[in-house]
């Protein structure tokens, strides 16, 4: 039978609602943060499989996303969903008895890295899931244009963002029912279906300059500074992480361990879950 989570609410640093599910009742606790565009419910699967190995699995719609609260001044920088990240963090390690382990993807991982640029004993361990300091623009651009397209005049119906899905991922096998895409889409009073995140997300006001170089020199350093065991996944077809962004990341985190998913694109946890969840067990045990 499969584990189903209860629901907790989290306070993000400004003070902003964090929704979140919590699966699993063991000594170890893990963060699950989710990409950008995307919910907690991204991680159902592989959270039930750290829950079933022992496991306390909490997976959180970041700030701006999902059921969490959107934030009224726009401030989606790094630097704010890092601040989360280490909000969660106290929290968790006060509610469960113990500092998490963070499993970010995308946002998440760029998130949980500058958290740990900020406090280096923050966090217990690190997972970053197809990211690093070095991020290839042309596969940023690819994601950020697909968030782009629709953000506004949303979809007529389920099925039609179903079928954005499946040309975005055309490697992935479409599921038989569409009904798994509702937790990722808002209903709004015009009947019309849109994806449930701001979309001041990606043109709204930032409070910290992100431009890329700016980026990659932070966390470059963050990298360098890292304290904890630390993991990286990459998907072996990713267009955002090249085995030479791979090469620089272990040269700034020479004890870092490394895991390539054959099979699997920049969404590693849902192209390939299953060798996703073994990797990381593997590091995490």
């Amino acid at each position: 039978m499969p584990l189903h989570p209860r629901h907790a609410v989290f306070t993000g640093f400004e003070g902003n609602r964090l929704e979140a599910d919590v699966y699993g009742h063991g000594g170890r606790v893990a963060l699950l943060l989710h990409g950008g565009g995307q919910t907690r419910h991204a991680w159902r699967a592989t959270a039930r499989r750290l829950a079933e190995r022992g496991f306390t699995a909490v997976s959180v719609d970041q700030r701006g996303h999902g059921d969490s609260v959107w934030i009224d001044s726009g401030a989606y920088a790094f630097q704010d969903y890092a601040r989360d990240v280490l909000a969660l963090a106290r929290q968790i390690e006060e509610r469960f008895g113990a500092r998490p382990v963070a499993i970010g993807a995308s946002l998440g991982g760029v998130s949980s890295l500058r958290a740990l640029g900020i406090d280096a004993q923050a966090l217990a361990g690190l997972v970053l899931v197809d990211i690093t300091p070095h991020m290839e623009q042309a596969g940023i651009d690819h994601i950020q244009g697909f968030m782009a397209a629709r953000s506004k005049q949303g979809f007529a119906s389920i099925e039609e963002a179903a079928d954005c899905v499946a040309a975005y991922l055309p490697n992935r096998t479409r599921p038989p029912s569409v009904e798994g895409l509702r937790k990722n889409l808002r209903l709004k009073p015009d009947g019309r279906w849109y994806w449930h995140w701001d979309p001041r997300f990606l043109d709204g006001p930032r409070t910290v300059n992100t431009d890329y170089d700016t980026l990659t020199a932070l966390l470059e350093a963050d990298a360098r500074s890292l304290v904890v065991p630390t993991l990286l996944v990459r998907g072996g077809s990713s267009d955002v992480v090249t085995l030479e962004a791979v090469a620089k990341f272990r040269a700034l985190v020479p004890t870092a361990q490394f895991a390539d998913v054959r099979g699997a694109g920049h969404m590693v946890a849902g192209d390939k879950n299953d060798a996703f969840a073994d990797a990381i067990l593997a590091f995490l045990a």
